[in-house]
């Protein structure tokens, strides 16, 4: 069963807010999502704490 919760991110290029879908799941997982508004490419780093909650942090393709 796949889980998808709605999570505010801001884009690290052009700075809008966007409302994306982040599948939390499949735990720790890296992966490229392109901005809705600009289309660079954002890359998604999920990471689970020691308490089984997934942290979303996002960088620039060239960070």
């Amino acid at each position: 069963m796949s889980y998808q919760r709605e999570t505010l991110i801001q884009c690290p290029y052009c700075g809008e807010t966007l409302d994306v879908l982040v599948d939390d799941s499949s735990g720790s997982q890296t992966y490229y999502e392109d901005c809705s508004v600009c289309c660079s490419p954002i890359l998604f780093l999920l990471t689970e704490d020691e308490f089984g909650e997934i942290q979303v942090e996002i960088k620039r393709d060239d960070e």
